[in-house]
């Protein structure tokens, strides 16, 4: 184990491929300390029990943002460098990064597009582009499944909801994964450059095209919010751009990395895949495990809001805690043999959409999204097999492998 355990706190470098490629017997030891223990690596008080992650996602004394009860300068915080605003201006505008009152207002005028009974009516367009996809495999016989199927997926459908025209996907996913890169851990001079640059083309794009839909509305999301209001509150040009750059960077982003995570568990649990190939309609099923087993989120951020103290330990307004997602979903108080996959689980409150005000807007997407493109692959490709065994990316908390080679049989 690359584990020091001392005194309440850990030393555990997140960077260290024996950790990132497979947490979970760290994160036994994890849930064994005093709650909360502190990362050294991270300098924060962490929560690896599904109990308290549970609760304290939805305690309203912990937040996703501080600076609407106090100012930087009154924090104590540096300004923002000048080099980094544009990115954060974005950022900052988001629902995740909002409490109430703003967070409530955003949420409402955007979740209307999000209801489960709207996101129902894609379904068979996401069968179709599975199905297309499908066909091209099948034709090459063995290919990497991320780049073949995990990600068009949730990159066509997000894109199809917005209206941004679908030859525009290697540009989005280009700009959202230099966006992406500034949550993760050490970051470097390079990575914020390059995400400040996406941020900017990014937006320049998206602001074209809202001018043109507000010119010639069409039957899509961006025409919607345009047009969305609710108790006469509409979204700002700001809100509206930023927010659809959030959903298209969260919207693809956990869906590629839980369709690729989700094959690699299935065929290394052979049993389970066939299972599965056995009965496809077991697949929404399957998608709720595969969510719990290894999670694309493995650790979510929240502020403290007020001094207080939990399980004994004291907090004051201003500190950071880290809910250790993944480490939650493995918690045997919790889950009936939590190491074990079992696509017929039925008994699964895993916490990779979060909790409370911030549950992930996107969640009826998802779910829809894995449940198609999982039946498809067993119902299509039931000799799916592994060419070589998988590595992760190095970062940590966006867990996700670097390639998924299979060989295709039909």
């Amino acid at each position: 184990m690359h584990l020091a355990v001392r005194d309440g706190s850990i030393r555990l470098n997140p960077r260290d491929p024996h950790f990132y490629n497979n947490p979970y017997p760290y994160y036994d030891t994890m849930r064994q300390l005093p709650q909360p223990f502190h990362w050294e690596d991270f300098d924060l008080w962490c929560f690896a029990r599904w109990e308290d992650v549970n609760a304290l996602l939805r305690d309203r004394r912990f937040g996703r943002q501080i600076t609407h009860l106090r100012t930087r300068e009154e924090l104590g915080w540096p300004p923002i460098p000048e080099a980094l605003r544009p990115f954060y201006d974005v950022d900052n505008a988001t629902m995740i990064q909002m409490e109430p009152p703003e967070h409530t207002r955003l949420r409402g005028l955007v979740q209307k597009a999000f209801m489960a009974r709207q996101i129902e009516s894609l379904r068979p367009r996401i069968q179709a582009l599975c199905d297309q996809l499908v066909d091209a495999m099948l034709a090459q016989g063995e290919v990497d499944l991320l780049p073949a199927y995990a990600t068009p997926i949730p990159v066509v459908t997000i894109a199809n909801m917005l209206g941004v025209p679908v030859e525009m996907s290697d540009h989005l996913l280009n700009w959202s994964h230099a966006m992406v890169a500034m949550y993760e851990l050490g970051r470097t001079a390079e990575q914020e450059r390059r995400a400040v640059q996406a941020t900017q083309e990014f937006y320049a794009y998206l602001s074209e095209l809202v001018q043109a839909r507000r010119r010639k509305p069409t039957d899509d999301l961006i025409t919607r919010l345009i047009e969305a209001e609710d108790q006469g509150n509409r979204l700002t040009e700001h809100e509206l751009i930023s927010g659809c750059m959030q959903l298209l960077n969260a919207g693809h982003e956990a869906t590629v990395n839980v369709i690729g995570n989700g094959v690699f568990a299935l065929l290394t649990h052979r049993d389970q895949w066939e299972k599965l190939v056995a009965d496809p309609s077991l697949s929404r099923l399957a998608a709720e495990e595969l969510m719990r087993f290894d999670t694309p989120l493995h650790l979510f951020t929240r502020w403290v809001l007020d001094d207080l103290s939990w399980n004994g330990h004291s907090f004051k307004f201003g500190d950071t805690i880290a809910l250790l997602l993944g480490a939650a979903n493995r918690d045997p108080r919790r889950f009936a043999n939590p190491d074990t996959l079992d696509i017929t689980r039925a008994d699964n409150p895993h916490v990779s959409f979060g909790g409370g005000i911030h549950f992930c807007v996107g969640a009826p997407l998802a779910r829809l999204e894995l449940d198609v493109a999982l039946g498809t692959l067993a119902r299509r490709v039931p000799r799916l097999e592994l060419l070589e065994q998988p590595e992760y990316r190095n970062a940590y908390h966006f867990h996700g492998l670097k390639s998924l080679r299979v060989r295709v049989g039909g």
